[in-house]
């Protein structure tokens, strides 16, 4: 005749089957909250080395004497801070005058000081000149208008975050913006999907383009 295991024996291993079972389950747990935790932090590190490819450099620009300023969407100048009047000041050098419109960043008048020397980039219109960043004595660069890019917080905007926005092939569609007949090509900016380029026209007069990143090209405003 079989022996049949006691009642308090079967309760104890019951007990210890369940406390060995407990912990593997709060391992599992642990495991899923850390693979959680872990797949953003690797997205952002993909994002430190991918997102790179979603920016866009402006075209360094050089300087031109104020009296020598015309028509354009993508022009730089230097001088000295003459008068201020809330968010225009008006900037002077030796050649002349111009007013410096700086939009809203520039409410209150204080963020340039009178007698300062400062360059101006931006677009001259209508004797206006209407200003996307300054440039101080120092090197520091204030940007006035927003970067570009997707509207934050869409599906665009977070592939850009992470590196997986779309490839700006600058150095090709600066070329194929030659080859429809522009000359003095100058990045001025990025859209959702398009770059913003000053250029000059066959006749001589400046363009602002809207150039795709599929290639496509075509005039927005002319000076």
């Amino acid at each position: 005749m079989t022996d049949l295991p006691s009642p308090a024996v079967s309760e104890t291993q019951s007990t210890e089957t369940a406390q060995a079972k407990t912990p593997r389950r709060g391992g599992a747990r642990r495991g899923l909250v850390v693979g959680a935790l872990a797949l953003p932090l690797a997205l952002g590190a993909a994002g430190l080395s991918f997102a790179q490819k979603g920016e866009v450099a402006t075209t360094p620009l050089e300087p031109v004497a104020i009296s020598a300023l015309a028509p354009s969407g993508a022009v730089a100048a230097k001088g000295e801070v003459a008068e201020i009047f809330g968010n225009k000041f008006i900037l002077q050098d030796a050649t002349g005058r111009t007013l410096v419109e700086t939009g809203r960043q520039g409410e209150g008048g204080e963020l340039v000081r009178k007698g300062e020397t400062v360059t101006v980039r931006g677009r001259f219109e209508k004797g206006f000149f209407h200003a996307a960043s300054l440039v101080r004595a120092d090197g520091t660069v204030t940007s006035l208008k927003p970067q570009g890019g997707p509207p934050p917080g869409g599906i665009d905007w977070m592939k850009d975050k992470v590196g997986l926005g779309p490839e700006i092939d600058l150095p090709g569609l600066k070329a194929k913006v030659e080859a429809a007949g522009y000359t003095d090509v100058r990045i001025a900016g990025r859209g959702p999907k398009h770059l913003d380029v000053a250029a000059k026209g066959s006749d001589g007069r400046e363009r602002m383009l809207h150039v795709g990143f599929n290639g496509d090209i075509r005039e927005k405003r002319v000076f």
